[in-house]
């Protein structure tokens, strides 16, 4: 027997999801005002309501924290993805993604510490990769989940050079993790102590530093093929 949802639930289902999107926006412009130890009062400020309102579309503060994650990946990721598309080769390529990663995190910092310092989280997150938190499993971790993604990106441009030089594509998986791990750490420390470097020098150094092994292991795959 097939049961057809009242026309009236479904326009509150379209209404439900536009609020949610607007409680995200007035999150984000939240933080940028307060810094990235808003609290809900604050976000519920922003969007001229009450906390009540915002919990009835988020009932926890954790699911508001992973709903701005969400936003702020799709967001990063689609400005890597058009910038490492629009390079003109494979060094082009990662100095590109650096620089697009850099550039969310100058002119944005406040989100970006949101984000990575979850000041909205009250209860434990999983790391869908390993599998690893607490039974039963709460919310994915959306950091983990991003730079798992953006990872995979990385390893992806990496493994297509590979197989240009007829070489093995199996070391491009941590070789793509770990020059993500190479620029998110150093980008972190540049937040909170840039000394003076701007977001074009570091993006050269971290660029010199990554394609020096990026081309190192590729020359080195030439020659053994």
């Amino acid at each position: 027997m097939k049961v057809t949802r009242d026309k009236r639930a479904s326009r509150w289902d379209a209404h439900r999801q536009e609020r949610r999107v607007a409680l995200v926006d007035a999150a984000i412009l939240a933080i940028r005002e307060h810094g990235a130890g808003v609290g809900m009062d604050e976000v519920a400020a922003q969007a001229a309501t009450s906390k009540t309102v915002v919990y009835r579309h988020f009932a926890t503060r954790t699911l508001l924290y992973v709903a701005v994650c969400a936003r702020v990946a799709d967001v990063l990721l689609g400005q890597i993805r058009e910038a490492v598309t629009g390079a003109a080769g494979p060094r082009d390529q990662v100095a590109a993604g650096i620089e697009a990663y850099l550039r969310l995190i100058e002119h944005d910092p406040e989100v970006y510490r949101f984000v990575v310092h979850r000041p909205l989280v009250d209860r434990p997150l999983v790391d869908t990769a390993t599998g690893h938190g607490p039974d039963p499993a709460p919310e994915p971790d959306p950091v983990a989940d991003l730079v798992t993604v953006i990872g995979d990106e990385a390893a992806a441009v990496i493994a297509e050079q590979l197989r240009r030089t007829g070489a093995a594509t199996v070391a491009a998986v941590p070789w793509g993790h770990g020059l993500v791990g190479l620029v998110r750490g150093a980008a972190d420390n540049w937040l909170v102590r840039p000394a003076g470097m701007t977001r074009a020098e570091l993006a050269t150094h971290l660029t010199d530093l990554a394609w020096a092994g990026i081309s190192g292991v590729l020359a080195a795959s030439e020659e053994q093929s």
